[in-house]
């Protein structure tokens, strides 16, 4: 970082979610209060006032053809962005300041203009866990990961809905300035240095098939909202009002697994996650609900088709990394390859 600090570019437009721009701009302002060096400048396409999600308008620095070379491109989400096409300029935009960025990022469907834009080809990305299969289908030669609360591939970073931008936001803090100045920030701003959930929470649910009776309904909430809490198919039947065999039974008919296999599904994703965010495979085990390693590991291979260990090599991260480059040189990739379920055997962990 030179003299003059850390560029940060924000891009707004008209809709752009209020808060996928707020977010990510108090944590850099707040890591200023702890010694970093971050210059935000806010763009629109054509330097004009944007009027927010919210009503709020908003002045802006300069527009995206006046912007120097930033050290973090970030681009903003917003609903419209799904809904309908991209404001005049933005895509082009975004594009052309990108081959000077060091680090080009998104919050939440920010993903669909550096997907538009030509950002994402070959490469992984998240976004909001409502808009992923969309994503997905616009953009096929993107590997898109709904569970991630922000995922980095060379030098772009995407970020899941809303508020995951300040996660992603701390990420950079920490990447830039280390990991005690981000956890100041996160202290300050009374939120997760690096959440214990995240998209996570939703996948497992998402899929398969939507419960349909209220006993599998409300079983499936506490579980998708605590995967790592002790469970048992007895004691939950008996909070529904039904039997164990019945629930058995309602979840077999409903979502084509048992309450056991579902809870084992909702564990091996919040694992997933911790090992992306740089856990061991020992703390995802611990964090993620299973009794030791060695019924994570069996488990992870069931659901994944691979090891913990292999999964965190090939995906985690223990924070974002330096950019080495300009981010010209770099767009293109090697799209990782999906893996092949397999089977073993393990039981979760039981309620005392």
């Amino acid at each position: 970082m030179d003299m003059q600090g850390t560029t940060v570019a924000i891009v707004l437009f008209d809709g752009v979610k209020f808060l996928d721009v707020s977010g990510p701009a108090e944590v850099f302002a707040e890591a200023n209060r702890s010694g970093a060096d971050y210059v935000l400048r806010f763009v629109s396409p054509d330097g004009r006032a944007v009027r927010t999600s919210v009503g709020l308008t908003v002045p802006v620095d300069a527009s995206l053809a006046d912007l120097d070379a930033p050290d973090v491109l970030l681009v903003a989400g917003g609903d419209d962005l799904v809904d309908r096409s991209a404001p005049d300029g933005l895509v082009e935009g975004v594009r052309a300041v990108a081959r000077s960025a060091r680090t080009v990022a998104s919050v939440c469907t920010g993903a669909f203009v550096l997907a538009q834009a030509g950002l994402l080809a070959g490469r992984r990305a998240t976004t909001h866990w409502r808009h992923a299969g969309l994503l997905a289908r616009v953009a096929p030669d993107t590997e898109v990961t709904p569970d991630s609360i922000w995922v980095q591939d060379g030098d772009v970073v995407t970020s899941a809905g809303v508020t995951a931008g300040i996660d992603l936001a701390l990420a950079l803090v920490e990447r830039d300035h280390g990991g005690d100045l981000a956890r100041d920030v996160a202290r300050a701003l009374v939120v997760h240095m690096q959440r214990p959930g995240g998209q996570a929470q939703f996948s497992a649910g998402l899929r398969g098939p939507a419960p349909r009776s209220s006993p599998v309904r409300s079983v499936v909430d506490v579980v998708l909202a605590d995967p790592a809490s002790p469970f048992s198919t007895r004691d939950s039947a008996r909070a529904v009002g039904v039997s164990a065999r019945h629930l058995a039974r309602l979840f077999v008919e409903e979502l084509g697994t048992t309450p056991v296999r579902f809870v084992e599904r909702a564990r091996v994703d919040l694992g997933r996650q911790l090992l992306e965010q740089g856990s061991t495979v020992a703390e995802a085990a611990h964090g993620a609900g299973f009794t030791d390693p060695a019924a994570f590991r069996r488990a992870f291979r069931r659901v994944s088709g691979t090891t913990p260990s292999a999964h965190r090599h090939r995906f985690g991260t223990t924070g974002i990394r330096p950019p080495d480059s300009r981010l010209e040189s770099k767009l293109t990739g090697c799209r990782p390859q999906p893996q092949s379920s397999s089977a073993s055997r393990n039981t979760p962990k039981p309620m005392p």
